[in-house]
């Protein structure tokens, strides 16, 4: 049961008893067990009371009276100046617990109001190598669709790859110069990376090179075979690479994902076409523009937002457009979820805004820009090389890999050397994705090798250790199935605060979904851990005397590792068997 939306409900209902139809009201209840203070906490009602000239005690007191929660609360204290502190019925919990662990979900039900949702997310350029600044994206992005998509909704991942701007004149442009055909057969992507950032240099200081490349990208964008052979050859060796990367992060990104820029090319002209009828776009010396009054250039007139350039070379914004056109009108999204940084935002917002001007936006379809912050360095700079290079993917990958094997190796002397490397792998990738995730992806963060591989605190090896711990207990109490059949006591304080812990797994899925922030579900995932090795290390488990009291704590520390292992699962981390 969702003990948070239960709670919410009840609350909800009680005003709506009371005669107080109030908008725009925030209950802000809290989940945060505190051992004295209760399981759950409403600090809205002293607002809502304040508001609308009401005592907070007195009117506290008058919203517990209508609310139906008996089966669930053991006692409800009104604390000044108005909290309204709830704590959970023993047996209310023993009897969720009971559930969890004869169910492969979790006692977790798929909701009933299901959305189709698309997630924007990963997005790298063609012809350019995956650096640091994709991780964010492809991370965060790929946690949400495994999350969104365990509660039941109908989820579809968009790889929006950059393949069909400016790039791309620049590169056939310098390619068509400085190499023959057969030389682009047996190209890489490093090599294309090289071309890439040497066409950029000339293309911005060179203006007959720059008259050349625009000459190219009409020309791909007209679908020219010459043209259309090198952008298939360059968007298949980047591809490729990619997809190695997507793998070895354990991203769930693969080829059927993929709908780029150009899988919107034959709706441009539709576009420019809608944009012109219903007299949205302006023609100004050749260029097609909107003007959006909703936003200001830096002499306080309408801002213009170019679609397509005098030379017919269609823009950003114009594909842009296209995508949510047809994600809107052919895919009918309810929900459209972009995880973009947040340079993107005003570029986002005038997309969203030239497209309900245009009728595209459904008026049951959410656009949401869930943007995130940039990872920096010691000195809270972008993270880089020492020589200001861009760091790739793939190398910070394998170094993660490479520093993980050294604790492998520290804390494993017999261990094979195919157990190693595989150890090493989850838990080097494991380490640097939960870094991420479990940052509010908001905010900027420092990057810290010292503290994404340690073994104490919020990371993602204590987290696996954690898991271990419990998976070793198993082995060394020879655990049978029969023990596992659910039969739960709570005796002790420790055992009651990892029992309503156990039983917020389902609310905290649900916060995350609403509020596209991971970080909640890594939050949750580290405070279960902390509250098992505290109760480990407080009490007995294997060698109780009682067999009633040790069947019931391999019974609770069994749905507590089933728990973790399954929320890892949704970030898209592996566990390991050793450390």
């Amino acid at each position: 049961m969702n003990l948070y939306k239960k709670i919410s409900n009840e609350i909800k209902k009680s005003l709506i008893k009371n005669k107080y139809l109030i908008k725009d009201y925030n209950l802000n209840i809290s989940n945060k067990i505190k051992k004295n203070i209760g399981h759950y906490q409403i600090n809205g009602i002293i607002k809502i009371a304040k508001n609308i000239g009401k005592n907070p005690i007195h009117f506290a007191k008058k919203i517990i009276s209508n609310m139906n929660i008996q089966n669930i609360s053991e006692k409800v204290i009104i604390q000044k100046p108005g909290f309204i502190n709830i704590f959970i019925k023993k047996s209310f919990l023993i009897k969720e617990i009971k559930k969890s662990i004869k169910s492969f979900r979790m006692n977790i039900k798929e909701t009933k109001n299901k959305k189709k949702i698309i997630l924007d997310y990963s997005s790298p350029n063609i012809a350019k190598e995956m650096h640091v600044g994709h991780l964010r994206s492809t991370i965060i992005g790929d946690a949400m669709f495994r999350i969104i998509k365990f509660t039941g909704h109908k989820v579809i991942k968009n790889n929006h790859i950059g393949d069909w701007g400016t790039q791309f004149g620049m590169i056939i442009a310098y390619i068509k110069e400085k190499k023959d055909k057969k030389e682009i057969q047996k190209i890489s992507l490093n090599k294309l990376n090289q071309i890439y950032s040497k066409a950029k240099k000339k293309y911005d200081s060179d203006n007959k090179f720059m008259k050349k490349s625009n000459k190219y990208l009409v020309k791909l964008q007209s679908n020219n075979k010459k043209c259309i052979f090198l952008w298939n050859k360059i968007k298949k060796i980047t591809i490729e690479e990619n997809n190695k990367i997507y793998k070895k992060l354990n991203v769930t990104l693969n080829n059927n994902d993929l709908m780029g820029e150009s899988s919107y090319k034959n709706i441009l002209n539709e576009v420019i076409e809608d944009l012109e009828e219903q007299k949205i776009l302006k023609n100004k010396n050749g260029k097609k523009i909107v003007y959006l009054t909703e936003f200001k250039n830096k002499k306080g007139n309408p801002m213009g937002v170019t679609i397509q350039r005098k030379d017919g070379a269609f823009l950003y914004s114009a594909i842009d457009i296209a995508c949510i056109k047809y994600r809107c009108q052919i895919l009918k999204a309810n929900r459209i979820l972009y995880y973009v940084d947040s340079r993107q935002n005003q570029h986002l917002k005038q997309v969203w805004m030239i497209s309900k001007k245009a009728g595209y936006i459904n008026e049951d379809c959410m656009l949401e820009h869930h943007m995130f912050g940039m990872i920096l360095n010691k000195e809270k700079k972008p993270f880089k090389t020492r020589e200001g290079n861009t760091i790739k993917l793939i190398k910070l990958i394998n170094k993660s890999i490479k520093k993980a094997k050294k604790i492998v190796e520290v804390n494993n002397k017999n261990i094979s050397e195919i157990n190693k490397n595989r150890a090493a792998k989850i838990i080097g990738i494991g380490s640097l994705k939960y870094f991420d995730l479990s940052k509010n992806r908001k905010t900027d963060y420092v990057f810290n090798w010292d503290k994404m591989l340690k073994l104490h605190g919020n990371t993602a090896p204590y987290i696996q250790y954690s898991y271990l711990r419990i998976l070793s207990i198993f082995q060394k109490a020879k655990v049978k199935k029969s023990i596992l059949n659910g039969v739960i006591e709570i005796n002790n304080e420790n055992e009651m605060l990892l029992a309503v812990k156990l039983v917020q797994f389902e609310e905290t899925i649900y916060q995350v979904i609403t509020n596209g922030t991971p970080h909640i579900l890594c939050k949750y995932i580290y405070d279960l851990s902390t509250m098992f090795s505290n109760f480990y290390e407080k009490y007995s488990i294997i060698s109780s005397n009682n067999n009633k009291i040790k069947h019931s704590r391999i019974n609770l520390i069994f749905i507590t590792a089933k728990t973790i292992k399954k929320g890892l699962m949704l970030l898209g981390i592996k566990t390991t068997k050793y450390m």
